[in-house]
């Protein structure tokens, strides 16, 4: 077989139904590189703003989407050393992304937006970029989960000031990056809470993955006070931030004293016309805000050995297939914004 499916983006501003398949030519590899067999991928909002026009980074005409990818390796390049056909592997959202801050070079080679990303059914990783993942009953699917919201929630939590047992993290919302966060938290001995407009997935996300205490933003929309209230005036010592302008009010005031507000996502854009009491409530708690776009190659390996061992599980809401109408549909679903957990692609 000498070609491949992949997707691209045609359109920039037609959401979904730009997303169009192609046949094209398997990729050759270098004596650096390896070819890798894609197996799995997960969705991101970034993948949707970037169908919509909403992404604030520049990003390729054309691009193969998808940031998330997990397969095989079918070829390895003349000088590669560190792996053998048939090694499973991920890689973080940029190969220029080893360690340390991300960086301006960072935001223009991300999968999926500034190179070609995961929905192809091959693609070529630089043998220093890519990770060897551990034996363990984990999917593709799985592993593909932890590239972008796993990651992003470990840097949330241990990429500043690590958190401890007994700590309390507040989780916003029912998405890939805050559930990832919640797993991580408890499995590390923390408090949870987790916020969502709906009864329904805060209920499946208590029964299913064990979260200890529940806000609904909707029937409470002063959840900073609830949040105070649970931790007897405390205030949440980590706060995954994902609304953006809309909620870092909120957030604001639910941080501990000394805490960090991680701020990973634009979800409710709107912003309040009240930037003196957030730069006040920020100055008085003492607190941390930090922007997070995703993680280092180093700290997705520190990631990749916590689930192993840990066997943790990264929830998946849905699984789709990998035909340009099943695609549309995984990306409408995550548009319609109903999803528990992340949404997976299954390319075989």
């Amino acid at each position: 077989m000498s070609t491949h499916k992949v997707i691209r983006v045609t359109s920039k501003t037609k959401g979904p139904s730009g997303l169009q398949s192609f046949e094209e030519p398997i990729p050759t590899i270098s004596q650096d590189e390896i070819l890798v067999r894609v197996r799995g991928a997960t969705l991101n909002f970034r993948d949707l703003a970037i169908t919509t026009g909403q992404y604030p980074l520049k990003t390729l005409d054309n691009v193969v989407p998808g940031s998330d990818v997990a397969g095989e390796v079918v070829q390895v390049g003349a000088r590669v050393t560190t792996f053998s056909v048939g090694d499973r592997v991920v890689a973080p959202i940029s190969f220029d992304f080893q360690y340390g801050v991300v960086t301006e070079e960072v935001h223009h080679t991300a999968l999926g937006g500034g190179r070609d990303g995961a929905l192809a059914e091959y693609t070529v990783m630089p043998a220093y970029g890519a990770m060897k993942l551990p034996k363990s009953s984990h999917d593709f699917i799985q592993w593909a989960a932890l590239v972008t919201a796993g990651g992003t929630a470990w840097n949330c939590l241990y990429g500043c000031n690590p958190l401890r047992a007994g700590q309390t993290v507040l989780c916003s919302g029912t998405g890939g990056v805050s559930l990832a966060a919640m797993v991580f938290a408890k499995a590390a001995g923390a408090i949870t809470i987790v916020t969502s407009s709906s009864d329904e997935k805060l209920k499946h996300v208590q029964d299913a993955y064990g979260a200890q205490h529940l806000i609904n933003y909707k029937t409470t929309p002063n959840w900073a006070d609830e949040v105070l209230r649970i931790t007897g005036g405390e205030g949440a010592h980590h706060v995954i931030e994902i609304g953006g302008g809309g909620t870092i009010m909120q957030s604001a005031k639910a941080v501990a004293r000394g805490g960090v507000i991680s701020l990973v996502g634009f979800l409710h854009p709107d912003s309040e016309d009240k930037i003196h009491d957030l730069v006040m409530g920020i100055m008085l708690r003492g607190s941390i805000v930090r922007g997070v776009l995703g993680a280092s190659k180093q700290q997705l390996e520190d990631a990749i050995d916590c689930m192993a061992k840990l066997q943790l599980q990264m929830p998946i809401d849905k699984v789709f297939g990998f035909t340009q109408e099943e695609v549309v549909a995984a990306y409408e679903h995550l548009a319609a914004g109903k999803q528990i957990g992340k949404i997976g692609i299954n390319l075989g």
